[in-house]
């Protein structure tokens, strides 16, 4: 049984392993032989990214899968609520971390948008 902290916890790890996965560049090897990040400037100059999936069948679906948020983030939770299921000394470390940088990734974006 999940505390509510613990849910807190698993809430924040799945939104930073998601946004790890989807989004940072840190982790566009996993994307790029499933789909192109492609630029465009659009009318008022600003530089626009779209997603070009590649292939068909297996290779698509894993191509939607990484570019869709939603999507990924239910993958996520699943994986590490099954992991913890099974291994729940060392998941807790990794979740521990993941809400971490979570929680402070959302302070992050909440100072700038207060700031600019």
């Amino acid at each position: 049984m999940v505390t509510g902290f613990q849910f807190i916890l698993f809430g924040f790890a799945t939104f930073r392993l998601t946004r790890l996965i989807v989004f940072d560049q840190i982790t566009l090897f996993l994307r790029k032989p499933f789909h192109d990040e492609i630029e465009e400037v659009n009318e008022e100059g600003e530089v626009e990214t779209y997603i070009e999936i590649k292939g068909t069948g297996l290779k698509a679906w894993i191509g939607e899968l990484l570019s869709c948020y939603w999507c990924t983030g239910v993958w996520c939770s699943a994986f590490l609520y099954g992991l913890w299921m099974v291994w729940p000394q060392g998941t807790e470390i990794l979740i521990m971390i993941l809400a971490i940088a979570g929680f402070a990734g959302l302070i992050e974006s909440l100072t700038k948008k207060l700031i600019d």
